[in-house]
């Protein structure tokens, strides 16, 4: 055991935040997310929501704020009439640990698929509210 590591981080997860480089992404996926067809990378992270594991990780983990974009959602289907609203829990949780004014990025349903199949890993959460998921990128210490 180790002080001060959220135990919601698990050791396969600790380590791979600790073997991605500078813009690799991390996707955190909601429950309904094809997480094991897109991870190259598959961490499970079941009976646990987005928020808490995006709050948990950003203790640790540098977003890119070379990038214009260091965190990117998945943007609702045209004609969709959900409105997300975990989005702006995702953003107080940002704002909070990265008080930089970083602007998000929303990218449409199967570019979102297709990033996360690039993604250094994907996070697997039990999360049920829609457009949930969130991708990271690694910035520098």
């Amino acid at each position: 055991m180790l002080k001060h590591i959220p135990k919601i981080l698990s050791p396969d997860l600790m380590k791979i935040l600790l073997e991605m480089g500078h813009s690799d992404e991390i996707v955190i996926a909601d429950g309904n997310f094809p997480a094991s067809t897109c991870g190259k990378r598959l961490i499970r992270c079941d009976g646990h929501g987005v928020p808490e594991v995006l709050s948990a990780i950003l203790e640790f983990f540098p977003l890119d704020t070379y990038s214009e974009h260091s965190v990117s959602l998945m943007q609702v289907v045209q004609g969709d009439i959900t409105k997300p609203v975990i989005w702006q829990e995702y953003k107080d949780i940002v704002e909070k640990m990265e008080p930089t004014g970083l602007e998000f990025e929303f990218i449409e349903r199967f570019e979102f698929y297709e990033r996360a199949k690039n993604a250094y890993a994907v996070i697997a959460t039990s999360e049920a509210a829609l457009y949930a998921n969130i991708i990271l990128k690694k910035g520098v210490v």
